[in-house]
């Protein structure tokens, strides 16, 4: 009898947890705590990436609004280049940042500060860029860096529109007699590590059967050195990479860019994962340049566009509507916007068009309604 009655008071007892836990389990589940799923899908990169490729997957990403950061710094900071004339590089006679990258990081400050002078630019190489954006340490990348689908999941990075469209070329020497790619058989090619450039190079010659030997290093200056001491029979970048460190070589006549182009390489600035206000800040920052030379709007006539009765103009430059407060920044931020720094037409021609060293062809960054041209923007509605 005492054992039965023991055995009754045991099963009691476990009842009793059993009940407690399955409480106390309801309890704790409130709607702010991430589901078992979310851990589960946080997990699941490292569970498929080789442990070869943990350095190129993204880090814990910062938390908070980076909106608020920004203004609470009072600057931007943006992520660029200091070393591609035309795109990213510092002025030898004002010792400032200038390029057509760099511009539009004057955009995004405009957009979040209303001064496109309350800007950081901080200079990075191409394995730098990446880190700098996903830890925190800048709000935005905006360094001639090529958009592509293990970039935009595996690194944790939302990108903009397409700013430029470009593909990756060749540069050789004149008196070499080389005019194709296969021209370069048993060469060496210098190219800078830590790009689409380095692979889309082995993959081209890999396809075509030709070997040669790269050439790498961790930047673009030391990559065009190399090549202009002769340590190289090629020099591969995107082409228009390849025009703006052809003026810097000791007789940039002596050069020449082959006709292939290697890759499809659409350049675009980033931002991290996690703000998806952000992200709208910068992706329609970048619409309203192209929405404003689409228009005819520039930095010089915008305020003639002021109290016009276009619904469409109204919206673009704040007059009408909520645009710019839906997403927390002044509504009339694209007016601030073509006027501190222009529409895209003028960012394209005061960096690379034809009163530049550079005379570089739109193409495909022309406007859509430009023969060749593919630049669009979506309605600002």
């Amino acid at each position: 009898m005492k054992m039965r009655l023991s055995l009754f008071l045991v099963l009691l007892t476990v009842l009793a947890l059993a009940l407690a836990a399955c409480g106390g389990g309801t309890q704790q589940a409130t709607p702010t705590e991430a589901p078992a799923e979310s851990a589960a899908t946080e997990a699941a990169p490292a569970a498929t990436e080789p442990p070869a490729a943990a350095a190129t997957t993204a880090p814990a990403a910062p938390t908070g609004n980076t909106l608020e950061a920004v203004r609470s710094r009072g600057t931007l900071r943006c992520a660029g280049n200091q070393s591609v004339p035309g795109f990213g590089y510092i002025n030898p006679d004002t010792n400032e940042f200038e390029g057509f990258d760099i511009d539009f990081c004057r955009v995004f400050a405009v957009a979040a500060l209303g001064d496109a002078t309350a800007l950081e630019v901080r200079p990075t190489t191409a394995n730098e860029r990446f880190p700098v954006l996903q830890t925190g340490e800048v709000d935005v990348l905006s360094r001639n860096t090529t958009q592509t689908i293990s970039r935009d999941t595996s690194l944790g990075l939302n990108f903009a529109p397409v700013t430029f469209y470009d593909g990756q070329g060749m540069m050789v020497r004149v008196d070499s007699d080389i005019d194709s790619l296969e021209g370069l058989a048993g060469g060496t090619i210098c190219v800078q590590s830590g790009t689409t450039t380095e692979k889309n190079l082995a993959d081209v010659y890999r396809a075509l059967g030709v070997e040669f030997t790269p050439v790498v290093f961790d930047d673009a200056d030391a990559t065009r050195e190399a090549y202009d001491q002769g340590q190289c029979d090629g020099f591969t970048t995107d082409k228009s990479g390849l025009v703006s460190q052809q003026i810097l070589l000791a007789d940039p006549a002596a050069h020449k860019i082959l006709d292939a182009t290697m890759s499809k390489e659409p350049l675009a600035p980033a931002v991290r994962h996690g703000d998806d206000n952000w992200f709208d800040i910068v992706k329609w920052s970048v619409y309203c340049t192209i929405a404003a030379e689409e228009m005819g709007i520039n930095s010089t006539n915008v305020d003639s566009f002021l109290g016009g009765e276009d619904p469409v103009i109204q919206n673009l430059l704040g007059e009408a509507g909520d645009l710019g407060v839906a997403m927390g920044v002044s509504n009339d931020f694209c007016y601030q916007i073509v006027k501190q720094v222009g529409n895209y037409g003028e960012i394209y021609d005061r960096n690379l068009g034809p009163d530049t060293p550079f005379n570089l062809p739109r193409g495909l960054n022309a406007l859509y309604t430009t023969p060749g041209g593919i630049q669009y923007a979506p309605p600002f509605r």
